[in-house]
């Protein structure tokens, strides 16, 4: 698979948790920048985190090369490390026998994944990475509007452009 390269920044945020949550993603691609954010009213922080790549990968319109860029050890781990794979065979159980959480979520990032050549980027959290920054604003102000939503209600916005 070719396919053109892509930088895909996500983060998510969560007040309380479970509480109003936000997601985001700045996908970048030559000199165009597209943001994209969203909320739950009542969520997790990790469900945002997987929501927010979901969300980045679905936004693809044919397949790429990806370098997705994630301050959640959650999401690059369960790929860097195997952990993804391990579940399956597992039958979606963790190492402690327990249902493994947000599948859902998963089972989507597995079917984007397969359309997409994805390298997952472990990025540090609040260490002044300018796009990665900017998800932190992007997935904060979606939480800011989840808090003020009806419970059941979710969100989706698309900003900026090229």
């Amino acid at each position: 698979m070719a396919g053109d390269r892509v930088q895909i920044y996500t983060d998510g945020a969560c007040s309380g948790n479970p509480g109003p949550g936000g997601w985001a993603a700045v996908l970048i691609y030559r000199d165009h920048v597209r943001e994209l954010s969203g909320f739950e009213v009542k969520t997790t922080n990790q469900r945002m985190e997987l929501r927010a790549a979901v969300e980045a990968l679905a936004a693809l319109k044919r397949p790429c090369q990806v370098d997705l860029y994630s301050d959640s050890a959650y999401l690059v781990n369960a790929f860097r490390l195997g952990w993804i794979e391990r579940w399956q065979q597992n039958g979606w159980r963790t190492a402690r026998k327990e249902p493994v959480e947000n599948q859902d979520l998963w089972g989507k990032l597995l079917h984007l994944t397969s359309r997409h050549r994805v390298r997952w980027l472990k990025v540090p959290g609040h260490a002044q990475v300018r796009w990665n920054e900017r998800c932190d604003e992007l997935a904060r102000a979606a939480a800011r509007k989840a808090a003020g939503a009806k419970a059941g209600a979710q969100g989706q916005g698309v900003l900026g452009g090229d």
